[in-house]
This record gives C-alpha cells, sequence and structure tokens, in this order.
C-alpha cells in the first residue's frame, strides 16, 4: 500500500521551532507572553485594516466569546449559515439561545441573501428579532458581503464573520476576517496556516478585543486577590503555540498559493469529464481554496469515488453535511431552499494541503480518472 495522502495535514515552514525555542529559553510556557503579542500583531499587518486581534484557544472559543459580546444570551435566536461545520452553530447553544439555521445559494455555497431576509421578516413576525447572523466563507469562498450585510444592516442586526476557512482570501481586495462586527479565524491543524490548535477573535473596536481577552483570561479581575464578578472562560492561546503560528505567518501566502495552485490543477486535469464541475470565483473574488471541492452528478457518484480513493489510501471527505440534517439540530427551525442538500448529495473534498507532492496530486488524479474508466 503507499503512503496515506491527507485531506489537509499541517504544513511547517522552517522557522516556528525557533519561536518555540525561544519560549522554552525565557520560560514563557504560559497562555500569555510576547508570541501571543507578537502573533496578535502579525495577524492585525496581515488583515491590513484598523483591526485589533485577540490570540484563542480555537475558533470556536472565538465564536462563543464573540456571541457574549453581541450579548447572546438565554431564550435569544441567532441565524446560522447550515451549511458549514458544527462549530459554528454550536457556540448559541453554549449561550442558551436558539440557531435559526439558513440555507446557501449556488454562487459562493454561502449564505443566501433571499432566504436570509425572509428568515429574518418570519422571525420578527413571530415575536424574535434575530442577536446575530453568523455568516461564514466556505471552504475559503467569501460569502456575498456587500448583499448580506446590506440586509443586516436594514434590520439592525450584527453579523459575526465566521472566517475560519478563509484567512488569505479577499472580497473586493479587502481581507475576510475584516468585514463582520466582529469575525473569527481558525489555526486547527486543517487549516491553511496552523498553531496545532488556535483560533483569533478580530474587532474594529479595541475594548471589544480587551473585553474578549478579559473574558479569555477567567474573567480575572485587576486585584491582588483572584476577584471575579462575572464568568470567565480559559480560552487564551498559550505563548508556545502563538510561537508556532508566528512561523506560520511568515509562509501564508506560500500555502495560499499552494493551495490556489493544488485546484488549478484539478480543474485542468478534469476538464474532459463533463461529470465533475468546479465552484468558480465570482468577479471581485480571490480564495484562499482551502479545499478544492467537486461537484459529481449524484450520492452514488460522490461515494463511488470516495471508496475507490479510499483502497488507494487517499482522504477525500463529503462536503459539510447541513446543520439542519443534523440530529442534534433535528427540531430546530430552518429557512431551505435546497442547495446545501444538493451540494452535500454531489460535493466531494479533494486532498489540498499545501504540502502536496507533485507524485501524491497525479495519484489522486490518477484514481478518479481510472474510477471513470471503469
Amino acid at each position: 500500500m503507499e503512503s496515506k495522502i491527507w485531506l489537509s495535514s499541517p504544513h511547517m515552514g522552517g522557522n516556528e521551532q525557533s519561536y518555540v525555542n525561544n519560549a522554552f529559553e525565557t520560560n514563557w510556557i504560559a497562555p500569555l507572553g510576547p508570541h501571543v503579542n507578537g502573533f496578535e500583531s502579525d495577524l492585525q499587518k496581515y488583515l491590513n485594516t484598523d483591526c485589533h486581534v485577540a490570540a484563542l484557544s480555537s475558533g470556536t472559543a472565538a465564536i462563543h466569546l464573540g456571541l457574549i459580546l453581541l450579548n447572546v444570551g438565554q431564550g435569544d435566536e441567532v441565524i446560522c449559515q447550515s451549511k458549514t461545520f458544527s462549530a459554528s452553530a454550536n457556540p448559541i447553544v453554549y449561550q442558551g439561545a436558539t440557531p435559526i439555521f439558513v440555507d446557501s445559494e449556488n454562487d459562493t455555497w454561502n449564505l443566501c441573501p433571499e432566504q436570509l431576509e425572509i428568515a429574518i421578516k418570519d422571525r420578527i413576525a413571530k415575536g424574535k428579532k434575530p442577536k446575530a447572523i453568523i455568516a461564514v466563507h466556505l471552504y475559503g469562498m467569501p460569502y456575498k458581503v456587500d448583499d448580506i450585510h446590506k440586509i443586516a444592516s436594514a434590520y439592525d442586526i450584527p453579523v459575526l464573520e465566521d472566517s475560519a476557512e478563509a484567512l488569505g482570501s479577499t472580497y473586493h481586495s479587502k481581507k475576510c476576517g475584516t468585514f463582520g462586527a466582529i469575525a473569527v479565524l481558525s489555526f486547527n491543524g486543517n487549516k491553511i496556516i496552523t498553531t496545532s490548535g488556535g483560533g483569533a477573535l478580530v474587532t474594529k473596536d479595541p475594548k471589544l478585543k480587551d473585553k474578549a481577552v478579559f473574558l479569555a483570561t477567567q474573567a480575572r479581575e485587576k486585584a491582588v486577590e483572584y476577584l471575579h464578578a462575572e464568568i470567565g472562560f480559559n480560552y487564551r492561546m498559550s505563548n508556545v503555540l502563538a510561537g508556532i503560528g508566528r512561523g506560520q505567518m511568515e509562509v501564508l501566502d506560500d500555502r495560499v498559493s499552494a493551495r490556489r495552485n493544488n485546484f488549478e490543477i484539478y480543474k485542468s486535469a478534469f476538464s474532459t469529464i463533463d461529470e465533475l464541475t468546479f465552484i468558480d470565483e465570482p468577479e471581485g473574488y480571490f480564495s484562499n481554496r482551502w479545499l478544492s471541492c467537486v461537484l459529481t452528478p449524484s450520492e452514488a457518484t460522490r461515494d463511488g469515488i470516495r471508496n475507490a480513493l479510499d483502497k488507494q489510501n487517499i482522504e477525500t471527505r463529503p462536503l459539510w453535511k447541513p446543520m439542519h440534517q443534523q440530529p442534534v439540530f433535528k427540531d430546530v427551525p430552518r429557512y431551505l431552499n435546497g442547495v446545501s442538500d444538493n451540494l452535500f448529495e454531489k460535493g466531494l473534498c479533494l486532498p489540498s494541503g499545501s504540502n502536496l507532492t507533485e507524485n501524491e496530486i497525479n495519484r489522486v488524479i490518477s484514481a478518479i480518472k481510472m474510477y471513470f474508466r471503469a
């Protein structure tokens, strides 16, 4: 059996070890320290806007704190894109609120503006104006920022921008992670860059950043004794992991280029297979192509390809199963148009790591072509 080809494995750049060594040499083995500050500064410079960044233990933690900062609480409702990973939705429940799932559109696979406005109007008619909107840049493709934020503004509902998959993507030359009242990033092991586990909260309001850091460090008050006037969380990133992040930031642009190149190789290689289609970038959109995703004619074809590649020791995954299909959310309100169900039924994520070798990507291509020749 040939070696495993992973869907999206970590890819170190070379300087991460020096930052980690520095943390050990200076004994900054704590959820604070110069690398945390440095990593936050690196991210702020990269996002190239007047923003403030709090480095946290995960993207999920960032969403949770974001909801708290937007005053989401018990009994509230939060609109959430249904086509996403569960970490977008779970923190809504942490707060005792109810997720309201809204379907996607076909251009970007993200939150559908038409369904969004239908959902908002209906929730208001039912006496529950949504407290926030969670919009996701799925697989690195920006959502329809202007359309979504125009609707959100019209109803005075803040947008929590889930940019966990979209670091390095842009919408009309502006970096994803800078559009929402609050935005979140993820540095999980499978992301465009990684800190092993980690995330960040981004905001234009320095007071919100300070509040996020306060809550992320157990809400400890400024006092000699351990004093707590409100509930806090252990959500701060460690100095060691932030050191990895600093090394990763040095190669972020290279990682984006490599993943975009993977996508173009797949698209060109399968251009003669009519059964396979890819999502294009609308004008003004730039996707980091975190994962290269292909649409097949049917669920049977999707699973046939997946099983064929699995036999070749190649990892693939179906597109995210929509939240409205998840058993844990079976009773949650939803506003659907069939798009996310169709994408899940037919879509497949192909190996997309920036460390894929030419031989590995050729193995993927050969295995898929062999499936269609069989």
